[in-house]
């Protein structure tokens, strides 16, 4: 049996306080530009890869304010790391590192859909320690610290919020989640899109903010994704487990920010895990 991890020492930050410094990064930086946006507000960094210049300013807001909150600290964020892969290197420090997705979502931002959001996670030692999810639309954050629940807040940043708890376990055939595919190779995506019928429903939202908050609110059963960017899933793997879900590997291996392939696959438990697991991939 593998020994289990020393819990990591974490950094004195209260949630409350990090959640209404991406609310009003949010307001100030992101929704002034939703659905405000021109042609030269947006460009694509690869194919098919948009950013726009709330993402960048987004960025650049949180980034300045989260490191003045926790003097010592680094920021890994989605647009730094497109600008210099090296800028990932952060997460195998010492210093406490806040990964940072300032728009998740941005091709439904530029298509003026309100599924998008604002991701951040703290990280120390490797492993995550605090996550936020905040849909800026909804004006709702999901957030929470290691081993003290998750718990999901309204409009008033300030409000203790409700415990969030994932869906208790229920049969293959009965589940409902998202399946994002298109990452994995030809064969496994036909593979996959034939084995979606094993599940009651397979759907996808082009947003992991959102596909989290499904899971944290009741919305679905499962996730699955091959793209494991620490931005889109760092919070989201810390939060669910939070909530009583199970998050793994392809592999069974455990999730950390660090990781950089091997995708992620959630569930109910990890009896559903494995069953979920069996039916999209076993031969």
């Amino acid at each position: 049996m593998t020994a289990p991890l020393p819990a990591p020492d974490i950094p004195a930050i209260d949630v409350a306080v990090v959640d209404a410094l991406i609310r009003s990064v949010a307001e100030t930086e992101i929704l002034p530009r939703f659905q405000h946006l021109d042609g030269g507000d947006i460009r694509e960094k690869g194919p098919g890869d948009l950013v726009t210049v709330a993402d960048e300013a987004s960025e650049r807001a949180l980034t300045a304010r989260l490191t003045a909150l926790l003097p010592g600290s680094t920021v890994v964020g989605e647009e730094a790391v497109s600008a210099d892969p090296a800028v990932l290197d952060r997460l195998l420090g010492a210093d406490p590192v806040w990964i940072v997705d300032p728009i998740d979502g941005t091709a439904n931002f530029v298509a003026g859909k309100p599924r998008f959001g604002v991701i951040v996670a703290l990280a120390a030692h490797g492993r995550t320690v605090a996550g936020w999810i905040h849909d800026p639309v909804g004006r709702r954050t999901v957030r929470g610290r290691l081993g003290q629940g998750a718990w999901l807040v309204g409009a008033d940043a300030a409000e203790a919020g409700t415990r969030c708890v994932a869906l208790p376990p229920v049969a293959v055939e009965q589940m409902r989640g998202i399946a994002n595919i298109r990452f994995f190779d030809s064969d496994m995506r036909r593979q996959l899109t034939q084995r979606r019928e094993r599940v009651a429903e397979a759907y996808t939202q082009r947003c992991s903010a959102h596909d989290y908050l499904d899971l944290l609110t009741g919305q679905a059963h499962f996730s699955l994704n091959n793209m494991i960017k620490p931005w889109d899933h760092a919070a989201g793997a810390l939060l669910f487990a939070e909530a009583g879900g199970h998050a793994a590997k392809l592999d069974a291996s455990p999730y950390n920010p660090t990781d950089r392939t091997g995708g992620l696959l959630m569930g109910p438990d990890p009896d559903s895990w494995r069953a979920l697991y069996s039916a999209l991939f076993d031969a």
